[in-house]
């Protein structure tokens, strides 16, 4: 019987400090009711956003066309994806008047379309701490490339998450 009462209070504990964290499960996010797809363009045919969000439209098992088929129209949800911006701010120097960190700011700008409703522009920025080294110039490099993959990978999420809300602000 101890064994028991142990188990359900360490339940019961895991589960209090999960709620009062603010943990929440989430599962995939459906789309807004009635829309079946997604059409996604740009300026850059093969942008790294446009790659990236394509890859979370297949985690969330979201579909998405190259055209909107006009018996579609009304099932389908238009993005057109501005060219996003890159800018560093200056963090801190070193004792020499180096730079020793950036703050890396990635502007994402869109419009989305729902059927029947007025386009709106969503604009919004993914920031991240840089540290520079001019000692190590090429693995530094790498590093710049991953981080803003990374970031990438953060405004498609965004992006993906956001659809439902936009389509509710609209009612």
């Amino acid at each position: 019987m101890k064994l028991f009462s142990g188990r359900v209070f360490l339940l019961i504990a895991v589960l209090v400090t999960l709620h009062g964290c603010g943990f929440k499960f989430r599962g995939s996010q459906p789309l807004p009711e009635g829309i079946q797809q997604v059409y996604l363009t740009g300026p850059k045919e093969y942008s790294p956003l446009k790659r990236a969000l394509k890859e979370h439209f297949d985690f969330y098992q979201i579909a998405y066309v190259a055209n909107i088929p006009v018996e579609q129209k009304d099932q389908t949800i238009a993005i057109y994806l501005y060219p996003d911006s890159l800018d560093r701010r200056l963090l801190s120097l070193f004792s020499t008047g180096q730079v020793a960190e950036y703050e890396l700011v990635l502007t994402i700008k869109l419009q989305v379309i729902f059927p029947d409703k007025e386009p709106q522009i969503v604009e919004f920025d993914v920031t991240r701490e840089y540290q520079d080294d001019p000692d190590a110039i090429l693995a530094k490099s790498r590093e710049l490339d991953l981080i803003l993959k990374e970031m990438r990978n953060q405004a498609a999420d965004r992006i993906v998450r956001m659809l439902p809300s936009l389509d509710s602000r609209e009612r």
